[in-house]
């Protein structure tokens, strides 16, 4: 498939040189042969890429790992070690000042428990005070408003009587001006 020339089949030869009706229609088949083969050399060529990626990709993978050579190793290795530095001797110590701090750490915590406890139990007393001494007040308030109410008539009627009295006054003075005036005027 690869290189210029095109083989072209033996029957093909013969249709290709006559040129009757029996020759021109094998000719037709030859010419389309050709034209398939043609057309399958010219996709190899220019769509099949696959000898060209394997060399570059062995090309690629050789330099890579030459270049880097055994760094990621190196890389693998000092984890390794850290890891296990921690699992030996890092988590250890932490779990042992972990156990030493968190019996103080719990003593301490619950006496804060305690304490709120206490302010909640004073609190809630004191709510309860307040509420009941609310209550009293507007009760008290309650009656004092009560018998201010039983007394308005009263005193309404009080203030009623002076209001009369004193339209009374004011009419007698008015009439003894009115006398004096009217003996004024006959002068």
């Amino acid at each position: 498939m690869s290189g210029g020339a095109t083989e072209t089949p033996a029957g093909c030869e013969a249709a290709l040189s006559g040129g009757n009706k029996k020759r021109d229609s094998l000719g037709t088949a030859c010419s389309a042969h050709l034209i398939i083969k043609d057309l399958g050399e010219i996709h190899s060529r220019l769509l099949d890429h696959r000898p060209v990626i394997q060399g570059e990709t062995r090309y690629f993978v050789k330099e890579f790992e030459e270049k880097r050579g055994l760094r990621e190793m190196r890389v693998l290795e000092n984890l390794k070690n850290v890891i296990h530095e921690t699992n030996e001797h890092t988590l250890p110590k932490c779990r042992e000042t972990m156990q030493d701090n968190l019996s103080q750490v719990l003593q301490r915590l619950q006496a804060a428990n305690d304490s709120v406890c206490r302010l909640q139990q004073k609190e809630q007393e004191c709510k309860k005070i307040h509420n009941d001494h609310l209550i009293a007040n507007e009760k008290q308030h309650k009656l004092q408003w009560e018998d201010f109410m039983k007394e308005q008539p009263n005193k309404r009627a009080e203030v009623d009587e002076e209001h009369r009295k004193a339209m009374e006054r004011l009419k007698e003075q008015y009439a003894e001006m009115e006398k004096d005036l009217v003996k004024f005027s006959t002068f």
